[in-house]
């Protein structure tokens, strides 16, 4: 299981990122319009930098949504590796059988 400090940074980080995800999309805008003053593009990407580090989208990290582990993330089933293998082996996950010999 994940420190519980990290799932809720993880959280957090998610929240920030869907309050700010029209704005940042409004200034990429602008600042990818080639038809728009470079003035204007300037400052839309002056505003895009007092945006808040964490409300990026590339800064959130795929965690397992039972035990919050950052690696060997499957992002079909949205679980890591081992967890998949403890719901494999309960027959919980539908046409999965665990290898064995």
């Amino acid at each position: 299981m994940a420190k519980k400090s990290m799932i809720a940074r993880e959280a957090k980080r998610q929240k920030l990122v869907e309050k700010y995800a029209e704005k940042r999309a409004a200034l990429k805008e602008i600042i990818n319009d080639e038809s728009k003053p470079m003035e204007e593009r300037f400052r839309a990407s002056l505003k895009l930098a007092k945006l808040p580090r964490n409300s990026s989208p590339t800064r959130l990290h795929n965690r397992c949504q039972l035990t919050g582990r950052p690696h060997a993330y499957y992002r079909k089933l949205k679980v890591s590796r081992i967890a998949l293998r403890d719901l494999g082996s309960n027959g919980q996950v539908p046409g999965l059988v665990k290898s064995s010999w």
